[in-house]
């Protein structure tokens, strides 16, 4: 049975996490990632029959020789010297700086402790789901989406200084697909270079924008994490990528050179150190930029202090002169002074700034601040007209301590930078070259200049307060609304005087009136044709999808599908309701359509015992609920879960089983109710009470006929014996309950489990694909709709409430409250001044 993407994915997290201990998790990682490496290479290459194969596995150093030393008293120093020294020797692009040290007491401990926690760790990757031979991967990447996963987890541990290794995937996606790169456009010999590559995520993304083996190139100036982009670039299939580690770094040491000219490519994309203070340590230059034999800084020096256009600078000078490129910078390269605004200015001017995307802030592992992109072209440079800026930094989702891009965001900051589109001013726009050179503008590139993306402000009428009645500009600024269900207004206000209306019902009846009206029917039912017209064309694609299909491929294809449709809808995000597709592809989808993949609808429909991991305390660090039982042992199915297979199959035994349990719970509100009122000292249960050490009295069936016995026929002792009866004869209805309840369960598990092997794979179809997905975005779109009613409704009541009391029936109400007040005062004497 195959192993779900997203339990494959948290069980190794989990058990390398329990197996971390007092380890820095950014020291960790070397040795999970270098364990994930060493099992994909060793399946995939140490049988290798083909000519040349990318990596060469000599005999005696692959993943099973590793799993042969655990227990060996000198486990670490074998893999050392046995399995990591042999690799680097027979592949020339590995180095051993790439590798941790698996025989460091520091990080792993001594003598056995450190025989135990190598030992614990190469048996996580011993999971028969990790078997990478047959090379499953290659349309679904569930071994680079595993290395994501293990980054992004270790770089949110890692903490401010250390997590800078990764760039998350979203931003890293956002940047590839802005620059242009498509497999239209792409060929064997195009090339793309990072010259700060950390872990290789932001080529590897191109590089999937591409979709095809194109040249990547990277620099990174650490070594242990140049070794993790060589790693990740051959669990991405890109073992010929070459990575050049050096301690100088990129600006002080470029590796790569056409002579003694920096070598220049047709995409450039990173995401430097942010505002690096030591970028110009090694390097000598005059005002002018003089110094640097790579004429980089001939538009301006930046500050010491400030090596954000540095980076700039250079990946300009590596672009071809139909260069596309990106890089992530803090903003304050959009508007700071002195030797940067002349950088700027010169930028500018140069066509070659293409446009700047800001982002939400605490994106970015090892940083708080927001940053933004700034993409350049130096094709056509000199014909451009202007820079198309985007402020996207209200638009994320939170994600633990950080912000994260959703689907939604990615794909609409692609959508508006790719087309220009300026239909949402406040969002994006095409800034004219003029406007920034405007004295007034003096080349700022901040973009609050020119895009107005704060709310607008929610003004107080006085004469609404001061007279009642809700101004019509309130009312007009809902016009969308209106424009789609004209008559709905007049049938929601009458007017008061000009330029003011009132509510024509109560407002608890606002939404009903809103519900009822024909035109937001009207609105509704149009909506919900165009689910249906989309349903209707994906539930063959869904249904068609088959073993060894691509998950990625029916995904891209039915999302677009859904987005382009609609964007149709008046009053409805369609990024929005895009979003709920995804949202549920991660969460379910994506699993299901894997699982199909690979072994096929009825396989993945066989139920399997659940999968826990547990610590060396036999604490459950990762459970797995249960579906239903078989005996003392727990299954569930992954494709079709039992509540499915019950409410289509089993409603009548699920009814009778809510019955029993609503049955139950009476009795046991009865028991606690009869507990509260005479369990007390005095109270007429409190022969029954049952002490227990540290635990507070209870009443049990024992306890009960002890206390009966207790009090015999005692006459004096009749209302005592009349409420123990009563609660010893609800004990036994409890008991009474709870078997049948127990028998008409162990029914319902026995009948489910006959069912499971007798599904057709027609039924198995329907079940999925009608009943649990088609099912469940359809009650998303549903949500979507009575949002739209939601928020209407909360505005105009937000309005009626606001001008619901006028200034002067204010004044007659507190006159009226004094008057009475001076009654009661005088009644009692008193006189009120």
């Amino acid at each position: 049975m195959a192993i779900k993407k997203s339990d494959l994915y948290s069980s190794i997290w989990a058990s390398c996490d329990e197996l971390r201990g007092g380890m820095d998790a950014s020291q960790y990682k070397d040795y999970v990632l270098f364990m994930l490496f060493i099992k994909y290479v060793s399946d995939k290459y140490a049988d290798y029959d083909g000519f040349e194969p990318p990596i060469v596995i000599p005999k005696g150093a692959s993943f099973r020789d590793m799993v042969a030393l655990k227990g060996d008293p000198d486990i670490g120093n074998k893999i050392n010297t046995q399995v990591i020294q042999p690799l680097i020797d027979a592949n020339g692009r590995l180095a051993r700086s790439d590798f941790p040290d698996f025989n460091d007491p520091n990080k792993l401990g001594d003598g056995q402790a450190r025989v135990e926690r190598l030992g614990n760790l190469i048996a996580i990757f011993e999971n028969p789901a990790l078997d990478f031979s047959q090379n499953r991967a290659e349309h679904d990447d569930i071994l680079g989406d595993a290395y994501e996963y293990l980054m992004r987890h270790f770089a949110t541990q890692s903490g401010k200084s250390k997590g800078q290794f990764y760039t998350p995937a979203e931003v890293s996606r956002v940047i590839a697909k802005v620059i242009g790169i498509s497999p239209e456009n792409t060929v064997a010999s195009t090339t793309a270079y990072d010259p700060t590559c950390g872990s290789g995520s932001l080529l590897l993304k191109v590089a999937a924008e591409a979709g095809k083996h194109i040249t990547l190139e990277g620099q990174e100036k650490d070594s242990t994490t140049a070794g993790l982009a060589r790693m990740n670039m051959i669990l991405h299939d890109f073992p010929t990528a070459n990575i050049a580690s050096g301690g100088e770094g990129t600006l002080v040491k470029p590796r790569f050179l056409d002579g003694e000219r920096l070598r220049t490519y047709d995409y450039v994309v990173a995401n430097p150190p942010f505002s690096d203070k030591t970028w110009s340590t090694g390097l000598t230059l005059g005002e002018s930029g003089e110094g640097d034999s790579h004429k980089r800084f001939t538009w301006g020096v930046p500050p010491k202090k400030q090596g954000d256009f540095a980076y700039l600078l250079h990946i300009i000078r590596s672009m071809k002169s139909a260069g596309k490129a990106a890089c992530i910078l803090p903003h304050g390269v959009l508007f700071r002074g002195n030797a940067e605004a002349v950088i700027r200015q010169n930028l500018v001017r140069s066509g070659i700034l293409k446009g700047i995307i800001g982002l939400p802030a605490n994106l970015f592992f090892g940083t708080g601040i927001p940053a933004c992109i700034v993409v350049l072209d130096k094709e056509n440079a000199a014909a451009r007209k202007g820079v198309f800026m985007i402020d996207a930094s209200k638009a994320f989702r939170k994600d633990g301590p950080k912000n994260r891009l959703r689907e939604q965001d990615i794909h609409k900051i692609v959508d508006t930078f790719r087309r220009q589109d300026e239909g949402d001013p406040r969002y994006g726009r095409l800034v004219p070259r003029d406007g920034i050179a405007d004295p007034k503008n003096d080349y700022s590139l901040n973009l609050p200049r020119y895009i107005a993306s704060a709310e607008p402000e929610d003004l107080q009428d006085i004469d609404g307060h001061l007279r009642g009645g809700i101004p019509e500009r309130d009312l007009d600024a809902l016009s969308a609304y209106w424009k789609i269900m004209p008559t709905l207004r007049a049938t929601l206000f009458e007017p008061l005087r000009p330029g003011y209306s009132l509510l024509r019902a109560p407002i608890a009846e606002v939404k009903a009136a809103i519900l009822s009206h024909a035109e937001f029917i009207a609105f509704n039912d149009s909506a919900t044709e165009l689910f249906k017209r989309w349903r209707a064309a994906t539930t063959p694609r869904l249904k068609g999808f088959v073993k060894d299909g691509h998950p990625k491929a029916l995904i891209e294809t039915i999302s677009e599908d859904l987005l382009a449709d609609f964007k149709a809808a008046p009053l409805l995000d369609a990024y929005d309701v895009y979003q709920h597709l995804m949202d549920y592809w991660a969460e379910t989808m994506q699993d299901d359509a894997y699982l199909i993949s690979v072994v096929g609808w009825a396989e993945g429909t066989k139920p399997r015992e659940i999968r826990q991991v547990k610590n060396k305390d036999g604490k459950l660090v990762w459970p797995e609920k249960e579906d239903f039982r078989r005996g003392k042992r727990r299954f569930k199915s992954d494709l079709v879960p039992a509540a499915l297979i019950i409410d289509c199959y089993f409603s009548a035994e699920r009814a009778a089983i809510a019955g029993l349990e609503s049955e139950l719970a009476a009795i046991e509100q009865e028991l606690e109710e009869m507990r509260e009122e005479q369990g007390g000292e005095d109270g007429l249960l409190a022969e029954a009470n049952e002490a227990n050490e540290g635990e507070p009295p209870r009443i049990t069936a024992k306890s009960m006929k002890e206390a009966l016995r207790k009090i015999g026929d005692d006459p004096d002792e009749e209302d005592a014996r009349r409420a123990l009866k009563a609660y010893r004869d609800l004990l036994d209805k409890q008991a009474e309950t709870r078997g049948r309840l127990r028998i008409l369960e162990d029914e319902l598990e026995a009948r489910l489990d006959a069912k499971y092997p007798k599904l057709t794979e027609d039924e198995i179809k329907t079940l999925v694909v009608d009943d649990k997905w088609l099912a469940t975005l359809k009650g998303s779109v549903e949500g979507e709709l009575d949002r739209v009613s939601q928020t209407l409704t909360g505005r105009i009541r937000q309005l009626a409430e606001r001008y619901a009391t006028p200034l002067q029936r204010l004044t007659d109400e507190v006159a009226a409250l004094a008057a009475r007040m001076n009654l009661h005062l005088k009644t009692m004497g008193a006189v009120w001044k």
